[in-house]
């Protein structure tokens, strides 16, 4: 009897060994180690927006540097701040390279409501370092050109909340897009390390 017990406990520990061995790799399992490269997902689509002191901004502008792109709102009361705080926080760990070498870019998907004035409050408020940091917004045709072209979802309801996709887009120094985080809830560290392998990366090869 122990021994057809042991046997049947052999028998699950291979079945859940092989079981695992054929489990799907996590979404986010293309970390690179310190001489590997992250992949590259194709051209990031252009941004030609208004930021928030009334100035064109455009993101073809920021060849040479490495840019992250979110999307937010400035009346949002839950989740966009939550994101805007998660990315003051990794403004802070970037240190000096923070504005002369990654330039954060949050769009807004509330044109109507979101003028140059009011994404400047609310970026001050927020404590987002506005030497690295462009709130951008335009005309309810480029903010859906915009959206559409990053492949957000975004729909007003009736009381003036705005449910929009949370997507995390990190562009390299050439314009390529080689990172994107769905959700808010995506490591800061790991973040962190993509940013900084995309750094050490010489643009152009």
């Amino acid at each position: 009897m122990h021994g057809s017990r042991a046997a049947l406990k052999r028998a699950l520990i291979s079945a859940i060994c092989a079981a695992l061995s054929l489990a799907p790799v996590s979404a986010h399992a293309h970390r690179p180690k310190d001489s590997a490269r992250l992949s590259k997902i194709g051209p990031a689509p252009e941004i030609s927006l208004t930021d928030q002191d009334g100035r064109p901004f455009s993101l073809a502008a920021q060849h040479g540097k490495v840019a992250v792109v979110t999307f937010i709102y400035a009346s949002c009361t839950d989740t966009c701040p939550l994101l805007t705080a998660k990315m003051v926080g990794m403004q802070k760990k970037l240190g000096k390279d923070f504005g002369p070498r990654v330039y954060f870019v949050s769009v807004t998907v509330d044109p109507e409501r979101d003028t140059p004035q009011v994404l400047h409050q609310y970026a001050e408020a927020q404590g987002a370092k506005l030497s690295g940091w462009a709130f951008l917004t335009g005309s309810p045709a480029e903010i859906q050109d915009v959206t559409r072209r990053y492949g957000i979802f975004v729909k007003k309801q009736e009381r003036g909340d705005v449910d929009h996709t949370f997507l995390t887009s990190i562009i390299d120094q050439s314009g390529t897009l080689r990172v994107q985080y769905l959700g808010m809830r995506f490591d800061p560290n790991e973040f962190l390390r993509d940013v900084r392998s995309v750094l050490r990366e010489q643009p152009g090869r």
